[in-house]
């Protein structure tokens, strides 16, 4: 058997740019593997879905009712009234349809934890980011983070409710300029832990504009921490607002909102249980389900579950 020539064994292969393009292409999506990850866990699914069902039956809810979250019924007999075909979650002490207050003040309440999620969602991720990035600012930040975290908050809202008064507007921002606190923190851990890694720091020395640093290699490992705050500021708020509405420091009595409705439901539990079982119900319902919702997209949303 003859020996086969060198020509015959090899053959040179020509380099091309476009061909190691295609054979080093993923099609891989970010969103569509947070998507496809959170998916996977079934209970989440449902708890969104649940969740997203109640948000939307509060609109329905009073476009059905019979009657206005303020208008008052002219039958003394009615004060009190238990839940029935006409009233479906009976009516309150003055007389008022408990069905459309309890809806309404659902809707108050959402709005309240909707708005001051995301007011402390930009607040803390732009301080978080420069107080992490920027290290100059780390000194000052940091003193301002502990004057703020150490006085309670209860403090804080009595004196927004004593100076300017009891309101949806005023409760919001007082919850946004102490509740961003957490995530700045937590935003300003992870850009540190970031911020020097090796292939940082070799685009910073390629000429990588920092805010192109920032948005493509440090921005995805703060979605979970973003997500996962925004899923315990929404019943955390909603818990707040309940507890100072309790105390006499909430929204104003011209707003109802579930918090107000559980402190006035107080004092005829005994009796008429329904003025507290109905709000109790709802605000349970609506923290849990975004609690857990919450806490299942933040894990799908970590880079490092990604395959």
């Amino acid at each position: 058997m003859s020996k086969l020539k060198q020509d015959e064994l090899f053959r040179v292969i020509e380099y091309s740019s476009e061909a190691a393009e295609r054979i080093g292409y993923s099609n891989y999506s970010y969103w569509k593997s947070v998507w496809h990850n959170f998916l996977k866990k079934k209970s989440a699914v449902v708890m969104a879905i649940i969740f997203v069902a109640v948000v939307i039956f509060s609109f329905v809810a009073l476009a059905i009712g019979k009657y206005q979250y303020s208008e008052l019924v002219s039958n003394t007999k009615l004060y009190f009234q238990k839940p029935n075909s006409e009233y479906w979650f009976g009516c309150d002490a003055i007389g008022r349809d408990y069905w459309c207050q309890v809806w309404y003040a659902a809707q108050v309440s959402i709005k309240l934890a909707l708005l001051v999620a995301v007011g402390e969602a930009i607040v803390g991720v732009v301080i978080g980011c420069l107080w992490g990035y920027v290290r100059w600012l780390d000194r000052p930040l940091t003193e301002i983070y502990n004057i703020i975290n150490n006085v309670p908050t209860i403090i804080y809202m009595t004196l927004v409710s004593m100076i300017w008064g009891p309101s949806f507007s005023h409760m919001a921002i007082a919850l946004i300029a102490t509740g961003w606190l957490v995530m700045a923190r937590n935003v300003r851990n992870i850009v540190l832990m970031y911020r020097d890694r090796e292939y940082n720091l070799a685009s910073r020395c390629l000429g990588t504009p920092v805010w192109r640093v920032l948005t493509k290699n440090v921005f995805p490992y703060l979605i979970s921490v973003v997500i996962l705050r925004l899923a315990l500021s929404i019943p955390g708020t909603i818990a707040t607002e309940t507890t100072l509405s309790y105390l006499g420091l909430g929204l104003g009595i011209d707003t109802p909102s579930l918090g107000l409705l559980l402190r006035d439901a107080r004092l005829h539990f005994l009796e008429y249980s329904h003025l507290l079982v109905f709000p109790a119900v709802i605000v349970s319902t609506i923290t849990l389900t975004f609690y857990l919702v919450g806490n299942a997209f933040s894990d799908a949303a970590d880079p490092r579950n990604h395959v």
